[in-house]
Parts: C-alpha cells; sequence; structure tokens
C-alpha cells in the first residue's frame, strides 16, 4: 500500500500573513512529498513492511530501517500539522473541556503559549513542538528531525494535541533566522476545532 501526499486543506496563501504562500508551496508540495517519496521506497523495499498503518510503522519504528524512522515521521507529523491550521475566521476556540486541562496541568494559556513557544525555539537544529496528552495530563515536549511522540524512540511519549514544525524550511523565507517570530505569529492560524478533537479522542 503506497502511501501519498494529502492535500492541503486550506489555498496555499489562505494562512498569510502569518506564513505566505511561497513557504506553503515549496513546504506542502516539495517538502512534504519527498517524505511521501521515500517513505515508499523504504517501505517497498521490505515486504514485511507492505499494509502497515504509518502509526503502525511509527510504534516500532526503532526496529525498521532509519529511512522509515526520518520520512515516516516526515509524512505523519506534516500530515497533522496541515490540519492544525487554518485561515482567519475558521481557527475556533480551545474548547471548555482542553481550556480547563491548559488551566490544570500548564498554568493556563499564556503560560502554556510561553512554553509551547520556548520548546520550539530551544529545540537544537531542526525539530518540532508538541502538546502532548501523557497519562491523563497535558505535556509540552519537543523532538529533534522528524521524530514524534508516538515513536517508541522519543523520550517523551504521548497522543498529540497540537505540533509547530521548527525546520527553517517552514519559515525561513519569510522569517529568516528569527524561529521565535515565526512561533509567534503560528498562534494566528491554530486550528482549535482540530486540537479540541484530538484532546477529546485522547482523554477518552
Amino acid at each position: 500500500m503506497a502511501f501519498s501526499l494529502p492535500p492541503l486543506p486550506y489555498a496555499h496563501d489562505a494562512l498569510e500573513p502569518a506564513i505566505d504562500k511561497e513557504t506553503m508551496t515549496f513546504h506542502h508540495d516539495k517538502h512534504h512529498q519527498a517524505y511521501v517519496d521515500k517513505l515508499n521506497e523504504a517501505v517497498a523495499a521490505d515486504a514485511a513492511l507492505a499494509d502497515h498503518s504509518i502509526e503502525d510503522l511509527l510504534k516500532d519504528v526503532s526496529k525498521l530501517p532509519k529511512a522509515v524512522r526520518n520520512n515516516g515521521g516526515g509524512h505523519w507529523n506534516h500530515s497533522l500539522f496541515w490540519k492544525l491550521m487554518a485561515p482567519a475566521g475558521k481557527t475556533g476556540e480551545p474548547s471548555a473541556e482542553l481550556a480547563a486541562a491548559i488551566d490544570r496541568d500548564l498554568g493556563g494559556m499564556d503560560a502554556f503559549k510561553a512554553a509551547f513557544n520556548a520548546a520550539g525555539a530551544g529545540q537544537f537544529g531542526s525539530g518540532w513542538a508538541w502538546l502532548i496528552v501523557q497519562d491523563g495530563k497535558l505535556k509540552v515536549t519537543s523532538t529533534p528531525n522528524q521524530d514524534n511522540p508516538l515513536m517508541d524512540v522519543a523520550d517523551e511519549k504521548g497522543e498529540v494535541v497540537l505540533a509547530a514544525d521548527v525546520w527553517e524550511h517552514a519559515y525561513y523565507l519569510k522569517y529568516q533566522n528569527r524561529r521565535p517570530d515565526y512561533l509567534k505569529a503560528f498562534w494566528s492560524v491554530v486550528n482549535w476545532h482540530k486540537a479540541n478533537d484530538l484532546f477529546a479522542a485522547a482523554t477518552r
């Protein structure tokens, strides 16, 4: 079963000014497509990997070729990332349940945003910032490269509620080396509808 590039759920310019059209075009059409192509190559090379979902592959990724870890992670991370953003007027708000959990576990929305931004800005080199549910509580964490909290190699495992890509290709055309400015702008396009759904699913 070959993996495929999911279409963006909005136009390439729909997230401007936070994320520009040129960045979205390169990021989705070129970078994500490359992860999909290389993942398919890696899976095709090993018959034992056929017919596995991407989630199944990532859960046991320590036992698999590095190409599956890197490109499988890249495919899963980006497929979710696109859904976790939305154009102005369609972003929604945190649900009462998610807002209450943020207050309880992370000290409120302002403290949460500061911790999330710090995790992203402080991730050395390329990587991701995450909000996860771990043992029933929210936690902010980060991973290097294309790793994610589903993987058995992750230092902090959990169910993802929110994610931000902090690879340079996610922001460099507009923000150059100003990763903190990109993370600050990210909040204007967070799709809280999707985050609410993920939180609800993780806490059932």
